[in-house]
């Protein structure tokens, strides 16, 4: 139910990026690689054209791997609801902290290829990580294999391995993709990273569609398949390795460079620790902080350290955004199962805006002479992404009128089904409820609160029917729910007390329990898989959990034969109790009560909201990159694309401390975020305004002609106006 993370190359010619980037690592001082190292014969060509053959099987290899990241993350936090029954909370905590842990190892990734195997070996040995970390996901889906603590710790071994192996590839393969193409060949290079964004999206779209149908429609073990629905991503990774490896004789390889990361972060503590030794008064002040670096890093070095350092400031706010964004597999996901229809939006979605943004919105902006800078797009993307949450927010309290009523302390809920044939007033002790008669087989319009004078109470229920009057005791506990049914056996009145579901069927089930008011014991058949036997004389059945459909043509078998059974339209999220009457002609007539209420908001109405993040994410995402790009040197391109995959990582970590520190409500926490990210977006809006744009080069060129002005740079006086 969400758009893919990963997007296209960050270049000044290319848009097609997200929080995803397809940078070149290359070392601090260095010119970006020309060439190849040692100098290697030049790829086959595709049908006479400048694209490297070898480019199809990076290509395709991306396809299969983001199939399988988001075919597996699709289902993952119904997973852990469903499979380990953890709550919303703690489901949505280690989803996050998963998403977290896969943008903090892109820095691992990039270590391992820059300074030690290079970007080819370090896909390999990564993406072989991936694959064992797939397939112990899968086996940790089997029921059958040991208890809950044996499927909790295969599970989360298998989401660290995942988390190692997507973010250590993620700085690599895109970049390994530009190192086939020769220096002359940037718009081929171009129209590839174009390619391969497009490969991510259709990945994400189609296994967000085809891992929840595997694992909700396929059954195995007696329940869902979650096993096949992260089996299947796992075959997908290891058909990315396959097909990687079949191109390993066409790829033109690069040596490892060194590290630029490493240097910067050696420059800044470096300066730091300088500065801190350095307090006297004595002591000359220098222009910038990072010039206390002088001593050990050459000019060069410093003066790129702080053009990065200003627009990793500028980052600071951003990790908000991706704290309401990727709440759309959480969040918005469990939301949805509250709901009566599915969609999957963002990533066709995302595939959309941005020809429409980019060929559209966008040059129409221009031709009314609006000045809509990086800044000032990045902070609508904001608004939109807020302005969604205040829509999800708004859905949240329409769902919500619809569940049950929260249970609390010394109270519990009750209603009464009159299964007898006539009337029949109910009176309970110390409780003023039921007013009036209720009738036979009356449906009823609500629960009805019973106040208890401790954790449970033992009470009197007095029933009075055609003159006569009779006494019933039950002991009803707080916090639970109950349904009196009253019934007419052996020519008199009686009753039995008999507990309902608290809450909702989870994930968009229906629930259905039988009461058999024939004489005989009945076998009933639902569909080809759902079977129950119900004592006769009023017994009561436990409650099956069934897909949204028409059962007409279910089976009910007596001692007298075998009849037809009718339950009609059994909705999204309803509890139903259906009560087997009597045999007419060739079928059994039955009467159906909704306990809980259907779903009655339908899916449809979240089509706003994703629309207004999908957009979000198109002026946010890509206007960021393609910003924070343009105002870095060359040699620092992956200092920025750690920082801008950090900003994502601590955006997921404070979607968990929020969702473990301070539970509230659903819709109360969706408005924290809205005000939240409007807040960050009115700070963000402040600094931007400040922040004065640079030309790296002619930043260069400035330092080359004013040498006397030491580590200082001058910068070129041009604000940016939100």
């Amino acid at each position: 139910m969400v758009g893919d993370k990963a997007r296209g190359e960050m270049n000044a010619f290319q848009r097609n990026e997200s929080k995803e980037t397809l940078f070149t690592f290359i070392s601090a001082g260095d010119d970006p690689p020309k060439g190849d190292f040692p100098v290697q014969k030049k790829s086959p060509k595709l049908c006479g054209s400048n694209y490297p053959l070898s480019i199809a099987f990076i290509v395709v290899n991306e396809f299969c791997e983001r199939f399988s990241y988001y075919g597996m993350r699709a289902v993952l936090t119904l997973y852990f609801i469903s499979f380990f029954h953890w709550d919303e909370n703690l489901s949505t905590a280690v989803y996050h902290a998963f998403s977290a842990l896969c943008y903090f190892t892109p820095v691992i990734g990039a270590i391992m290829a820059d300074s030690w195997l290079g970007k080819y070996k370090t896909i390999i040995y990564l993406s072989i990580v991936y694959v064992v970390g797939h397939l112990i996901k899968s086996v940790g889906a089997i029921p059958s294999l040991g208890n809950q603590a044996v499927h909790v710790v295969l599970s989360m071994v298998g989401l660290f391995l995942i988390a190692l192996g997507t973010g250590g590839i993620k700085p690599c393969v895109s970049a390994f993709g530009g190192d086939q193409f020769e220096e002359e060949h940037t718009s081929e290079r171009s129209k590839f990273f174009s390619v391969f964004y497009l490969s991510i999206n259709a990945g994400s779209l189609i296994s967000t569609f085809v891992t929840p149908v595997l694992r909700g429609d396929v059954k195995c073990f007696g329940e869902d398949c979650y096993a096949l629905a992260f089996g299947v991503p796992a075959a997908l990774m290891v058909l990315a390795l396959v097909v990687f490896i079949a191109g390993s004789g066409l790829y033109r390889k690069m040596p490892p460079q060194g590290n630029v990361l490493l240097e910067v972060c050696k420059c800044i503590g470096f300066a730091i620790k300088n500065r801190l030794k350095n307090r006297s008064h004595h002591i000359p002040k220098r222009d910038h902080w990072l010039d206390w670096a002088s001593e050990k890093y050459s000019k060069q070095l410093i003066g790129e350290v702080k053009m990065v350092t200003r627009v990793l400031f500028l980052f600071i706010p951003l990790p908000m955004f991706w704290a309401l964004f990727d709440q759309q597999g959480s969040r918005w996901t469990l939301q949805a199962t509250k709901m009566n229809a599915d969609f999957f939006l963002n990533p066709l979605l995302i595939l959309v805006f941005i020809p429409i943004f980019d060929l559209g919105l966008y040059p129409l902006i221009s031709m009314c002479k609006f000045n809509f800078t990086p800044i000032k797009k990045m902070a609508t993307g904001m608004i939109l992404a807020g302005m969604a949450f205040g829509l999800a927010a708004i859905v949240e309290v329409k769902i919500n009128e619809t569940d049950m009523p929260q249970l609390v302390p010394k109270e519990s809920l009750i209603q009464v089904l009159n299964l007898a044939k006539n009337p029949v007033q109910v009176t309970i002790q110390d409780q003023d409820l039921f007013q009036q008669p209720v009738e036979a087989f009356q449906n009823p319009a609500e629960y009805s609160n019973l106040i208890l004078n401790g954790e449970q109470q033992n009470l009197h229920f007095i029933l009075q029917h055609q003159g006569s009057s009779l006494t019933f005791n039950y002991t009803v506990k707080e916090k639970s729910v109950y349904s009196l049914i009253v019934f007419e056996a052996e020519g008199s009145l009686s009753s039995r007390l008999i507990t309902d579901l608290k809450a909702k069927p989870e994930n968009g089930l229906a629930a259905v329990r039988f009461i058999n008011g024939l004489s005989q014991d009945v076998n009933l058949t639902i569909d080809s898989k759902q079977f129950v036997a119900v004592q006769k004389n009023y017994g009561v059945s436990e409650y099956l959990l069934l897909e949204r459909d028409k059962y007409n043509n279910g089976k009910c078998i007596t001692e007298m034969g075998e009849f037809t059974l009718d339950l009609g339209l059994l909705d999204f999220g309803a509890s139903y109790t259906v009560v087997v009457t009597n045999v007419s002609g060739d079928a059994v007539k039955t009467w159906k009560s909704e306990d809980i209420k259907a779903n009655s908001v339908h899916m449809a109405w979240q089509l706003p909201q994703y629309l207004l993040i999908s957009a979000g994410e198109v002026m946010f995402s890509i206007t960021g990159l393609a910003f924070s790009y343009s105002q870095s040197p060359a040699s620092m391109k992956s200092v920025l694309q750690a920082g801008w995959l950090l900003t994502v990582a601590v955006g997921n970590t404070l979607v968990l401390v929020v969702a473990q520190a301070a539970p509230m409500a659903q819709w109360a926490e969706f408005v924290l975020f809205t005000v939240l990210l409007f807040a960050v977006c009115i700070i963000f809006s402040i600094m931007g305004y400040f922040y004065v744009s640079v030309d790296p080069e002619d930043l260069q060129e400035k330092e080359e002609k004013n040498p006397s002005r030491g580590n200082m740079i001058s910068l070129v006086t041009q604000k940016t106006k939100l």
